[in-house]
Parts: C-alpha cells; sequence; structure tokens
C-alpha cells in the first residue's frame, strides 16, 4: 500500500469511528430505509477508498460521504418507486439534501433512529442488536457475541427488522413522553452493549471497538438529557461513569490485566466517580429501582475503597439478589454466586454456581469457567479447578486477561 492509499484508508476509518451512524441516521430518517441507507454509505466508503488516493482526501470527508451516499439514495428509491409519487417522493428528498450539503452542520438523528429501532412493531429481541448495528455500523458477529446468539440467527433477525421498518413505515422521531417508557429498555441495553464492547477493550487497540465506550457514554448522556427525571437512565449513566473511572487502573505498567481488589485506586478517576454517585442519588429520589440503577450500586459499593473502607460484600450480596429478581441474566448469577462465597463460603458460592450449570449459554462463556475455577481452587479441588482454568483460557480473546487467568492456574499447579 503506497502512502496516498494509506492515507486515504486512514480517513475513511477515521470518518466511520466519528460519523458512521450520524451519516447512517440522517440518510434512512429521510427514506426510511435503513438496509438502503447502510447499502448507500457501504458505497459511498468503497467509492472514497478508490478516489481519495488519486484526488486527495477531500476537506470535509463526511460531507463528501454523505453526497455520495444520498445520490446513491436517490438511485435506488427511483428504482422502486414509479409515477407521480415516486417523483414528489424523490423531489423532496432532493431539496433537502441538497440544502443540508450547503455548508450546514450535519444534523445528529441517532436518536431518532434509537427509538425507531425500538418501535414496538420490532420484535423485541432484535431491538438493542438493531440499534448498535445501525447506529455504530457492528457486524452481526459483534453483536452476537455480546447478546450470546449465533451470528447466523441475529444476522436473519436484522434482516427482518430492517425490512419491517421499511414496510410499515415506522417513523422516525422522538417517541412523545408517553410512548417513552415502552421503547426506552431496548435503548438503554443497545447504549449498555455499545459501552460494554469498548470497555473490554481497555488500550483502545481494537480498530473495531476504539471510542465505543465514550461513544456509549455519549449516548447516555444524550438520553439523559432528553430524560432528565428517568432513573434507569441515570442509573444506566452512572454505571458506565463508575466502570470508566476505573479503566487506567485495569492494566499494570506491562500491559497486565489487574483485578479489581488489586487496583490502585489513586488511579481511579474521582470526578467521574462523584459525577455518578450524584446521579445514582437523584435516581433514588425518583422512588423507583430498577435493574441500571442496582447495578451502578454494586459498582459504588466497589468504590468504597477510596474512602478508606473494605468492601461490603453482605450489601453487594442484597444487591445482587435484588438484580437476580428483577433481571434474570446469567452473569448476574455468576456475580451472584462470587458474592455469596464471600459472604457466606466458597462452597455456598461453588453451589450456587452448579445450579446454573444447565444453562447453554454458559458453555462458552468465559466469566463463568474461570469463577468456577477460582472458588474449586480455595477448596483444594486443584485438578478440577485446573480444567476450569483451561476452558476459560481457551475461552478468552484479551491477550492480558489469557496471561492473567494463565498465571492464576500456574499458581495452582505450584501450590
Amino acid at each position: 500500500m503506497d502512502d496516498r492509499s494509506g492515507i486515504a484508508r486512514a480517513a475513511a476509518e477515521a470518518a466511520a469511528r466519528r460519523s458512521y451512524g450520524k451519516l447512517v441516521a440522517w440518510l434512512a430518517a429521510r427514506t426510511r430505509d435503513v438496509a438502503g441507507a447502510e447499502d448507500a454509505l457501504a458505497d459511498a466508503f468503497a467509492a472514497a477508498l478508490e478516489r481519495w488516493p488519486r484526488a486527495g482526501v477531500p476537506e470535509q470527508p463526511e460531507a463528501w460521504l454523505l453526497s455520495v451516499a444520498r445520490r446513491r439514495n436517490v438511485d435506488a428509491v427511483r428504482r422502486r418507486l414509479t409515477g407521480e409519487a415516486a417523483r414528489d417522493h424523490l423531489k423532496l428528498i432532493a431539496e433537502e439534501m441538497e440544502a443540508r450539503m450547503n455548508g450546514e452542520e450535519l444534523p445528529d438523528d441517532r436518536l431518532r433512529l434509537m427509538f425507531a429501532c425500538a418501535h414496538p412493531a420490532i420484535d423485541t429481541s432484535v431491538r438493542a442488536p438493531l440499534i448498535l448495528q445501525t447506529i455504530l455500523g457492528f457486524d452481526a458477529a459483534t453483536i452476537a457475541s455480546a447478546f450470546l446468539v449465533s451470528p447466523a440467527t441475529t444476522g436473519q433477525r436484522l434482516v427482518r427488522a430492517k425490512a419491517r421498518i421499511r414496510e410499515t413505515g415506522i417513523p422516525f422521531r422522538v417517541p412523545e413522553q408517553a410512548e417513552l417508557g415502552d421503547r426506552l429498555g431496548a435503548v438503554l441495553e443497545a447504549i449498555y452493549a455499545t459501552f460494554a464492547e469498548g470497555w473490554s477493550d481497555p488500550t483502545g487497540t481494537d480498530s473495531r471497538r476504539r471510542n465505543l465506550a465514550t461513544e456509549g457514554i455519549w449516548l447516555g448522556r444524550l438520553v439523559a438529557s432528553l430524560m432528565p427525571d428517568e432513573p434507569e437512565v441515570l442509573g444506566l449513566l452512572a454505571l458506565m461513569l463508575f466502570a470508566e473511572a476505573r479503566r487506567s487502573a485495569r492494566r499494570g505498567a506491562q500491559g497486565d490485566f489487574v483485578p479489581l481488589a488489586e487496583q490502585d485506586i489513586a488511579l481511579w478517576d474521582g470526578g467521574l466517580i462523584d459525577e455518578a454517585e450524584a446521579l445514582l442519588v437523584r435516581a433514588a429520589q425518583r422512588g423507583i429501582i430498577g435493574r441500571y440503577q442496582l447495578e451502578a450500586a454494586v459498582q459504588s459499593a466497589h468504590t468504597a475503597r477510596r474512602r478508606g473502607c473494605g468492601t461490603d460484600w453482605a450489601a453487594i450480596r442484597q444487591l445482587y439478589d435484588a438484580l437476580q429478581a428483577v433481571a434474570e441474566s446469567p452473569v448476574v448469577a455468576i456475580n451472584r454466586a462470587v458474592a455469596i462465597a464471600e459472604t457466606e463460603g466458597a462452597p455456598a458460592g461453588l453451589a450456587a454456581l452448579y445450579v446454573l450449570g444447565e444453562d447453554r449459554r454458559l458453555r462458552d462463556y468465559q466469566p463463568y469457567w474461570a469463577a468456577r475455577a477460582g472458588l474449586l481452587a480455595r477448596l483444594g479441588n486443584s485438578k478440577q479447578a485446573a480444567q476450569s482454568y483451561d476452558r476459560a483460557i481457551g475461552l478468552e480473546r484479551d491477550p492480558a486477561l489469557r496471561r492473567f487467568l494463565q498465571g492464576e492456574k500456574a499458581k495452582l499447579v505450584r501450590g
């Protein structure tokens, strides 16, 4: 690859990271065709990779991409529609698009697209994955990993959902206050999954995940500005801020994984923690407790070390009990088992884990095997602990966390 091609590719990747969701949302909001908007934008990026090495990167890459994509979109609509209605529709699209290309800042329609994807006409199981793909360009395999569903099934569901948006004419708008509650859960789930994908790449070296944690927090702040009195919105934003506050402490000087209990609290971002605590207080004042508030409260309990206190495992156990009642999640159940081990002993924690053994989703879920290995090791069952560590190591994609698990197994063998 020569220098000009490298510069063009880097510029295209930077534009995708900055503005993919904004471009898709703007195009889709005008045509009601999410898949068509994605296809048009994909064509625009392909054209950029072909033309920018020869002509140079334009001064406003996003405007160039939008100009190419909207021409593709108009062509697609022209092929699909016929007659007077088609001409009127195309005229309106063209006039609005031309007006937006005359030096005006690209409007941000991502929130409108998010709520369209969370419309009641869309199957509940696909709303959050659909938001992730349309807003952030996640592929089906990445979404499948985040939601513990097969890539083939995820891909089929996404295709059907996009077709339904187009065929039923789902409006691209922020719903009225009375309608927001029904769609809010899917929007919040998608935002949290966005943050979690970025959080799983703490060093920011994976270009596919780069800035996703920041993007998730931005989306959380956006929804919080829309719904400042909704406790679960505040709870989710608090949860993400608690986690983000510990980012610098998650890796050692050589990039090694550092468990929460061993992190240097001097590296935690006190400003983000204080903001998260204030959000939790505001949420609690609304008198309605939900999943995200409870998860944020768990993180708040872990930050007690910052005040010179020990970790209050009894409180964390109670919070996970409440979480299990409102969200039957295997992830919550695993963390609850760990909290039980800290309060009632390793045998009780291991028993709680064994109850989950029939859940097929956990067969390839690394945290389950890592927790199981740790509890077996505490009970002196070295053989089974080593087997569980092997399973966890084989499932882990993060090299730093894999090295940590290998080190824990080595300690077991030496012991």
